[in-house]
């Protein structure tokens, strides 16, 4: 006669709802992927108490300068969790965190990232992980870390937020800003990918007010509401990084733009210095169908949204005039559509209807003018 061994009684952590051994799970998940971010600079592996990563090769700097960020994705996690669909929001993070710190110019040496949940599904977990590592993978940043955890009592068991922060490197000499803007200097955009992840919560309000689910079909967009917003963040940063280490076009970007928070003109005010403006003509480019579609359904113009969406660029380059054929041509070869959206002046006038800096920052003025292009 067989006896049953005695289970183990929960412990008492276990109890309040915390689940460890799930925990362990979800890192036993990721780790192949994790891991797949490292080179010879990181050391000791997944699962220690801090990431390492050998800064020797920063010796080879004359100047090194080191820049930092920090972000989440926001409400776009809502949508995820609404249609149980985890793959594509750690893209999101990693562009959110990583295309910040190319804009002065730097590459990207390493990040991690933390996920709060109120309970910890191993697969959700190494599904969103995956995806961090994955646009590491893709950007050259080694994902030393993260966090995992669980919040019961705060956050439902399906809910969860994610954020992450990065470290990367720039020789002094080659970064970029707005002391290298110059008077005739010409404005590329490069496409958005689609919302990116910023103005979630008037896209959640839009759909909201017309009773329309995630998961209901959009024949104006081909596929449900759901799927069709959770089209990751563009990634912008190893194509840019290559652009900028192109000996023929050293010096030719002058500042770059993140077209994030705060809308277009916003963005692209703060990285211009005083007394520079712009006026980007509307006609250049042609809003991708959601935004269209969810103008509609909400009641708005275009106009009036380009404070909260990016209605199609996801990054602005600011090159030297003689220049600007160039880098347009090599960032399109590099799989960025990109074309002139305006001209840099430094010529006098009032800035009535601009926007003028932004995030803190008193720099230039820019605004849009002109209509749409169909």
């Amino acid at each position: 006669m067989s006896e049953t061994a005695p289970q183990s009684a929960p412990s008492a952590y276990a109890q309040s709802g915390v689940d460890t051994a799930a925990g362990d799970l979800a890192v036993e998940l990721m780790k192949s992927a994790v891991s797949r971010t490292h080179g010879p600079e990181v050391l000791g592996g997944v699962g220690g108490f801090a990431g390492m990563f050998d800064a020797s090769a920063l010796l080879g700097y004359r100047r090194p300068l080191l820049a930092s960020s920090t972000d989440g994705v926001g409400t776009k996690v809502a949508i995820a969790q609404a249609i149980d669909k985890h793959d594509t929001i750690g893209q999101d993070l990693v562009a959110m965190v990583v295309d910040d710190i190319v804009v002065v110019g730097a590459k990207p040496l390493f990040m991690t990232d933390y996920i709060a949940c109120g309970k910890v599904v191993p697969q959700r977990i190494a599904d969103i992980v995956r995806g961090i590592a994955e646009a590491c993978e893709a950007t050259g940043t080694a994902l030393v870390g993260g966090e995992t955890a669980e919040h019961p009592g705060l956050l439902g068991v399906d809910e969860y937020d994610v954020a992450g922060a990065a470290t990367g490197v720039v020789e002094a000499d080659k970064m970029l800003g707005p002391t290298r803007v110059e008077d005739g200097d010409v404005v590329l955009a490069m496409a958005a990918s689609g919302l990116h992840s910023n103005g979630f919560s008037l896209v959640r309000h839009i759909l909201s007010e017309r009773g329309i689910g995630y998961g209901d079909r959009s024949e104006e967009l081909g596929a449900s509401y759901g799927e069709a917003l959770l089209t990751p963040t563009a990634l912008y940063t190893a194509p840019l990084l290559r652009v900028l280490e192109d000996p023929a076009l050293d010096g030719a970007i002058h500042v770059l733009s993140h077209v994030t928070g705060g809308g277009i003109a916003a963005n692209l005010a703060r990285v211009l210095p005083q007394g520079a403006w712009v006026e980007l003509d509307r006609g250049t480019w042609s809003p991708l169908p959601v935004f269209r579609h969810l103008a509609e359904l909400g009641g708005h113009t275009l106009e009036s949204l380009e404070g909260a969406w990016n209605l199609g660029i996801g990054m602005f380059a600011v090159v030297a005039a003689d220049r600007a054929p160039q880098v347009a041509a090599a960032l399109t070869a590099e799989g960025l559509d990109t074309w002139v959206a305006g001209t840099i002046s430094t010529a006098a006038r009032e800035f009535d209807g601009f926007e003028q800096g932004a995030k803190g920052v008193d720099g230039g003025a820019v605004r849009l003018v002109g209509a749409y292009a169909g």
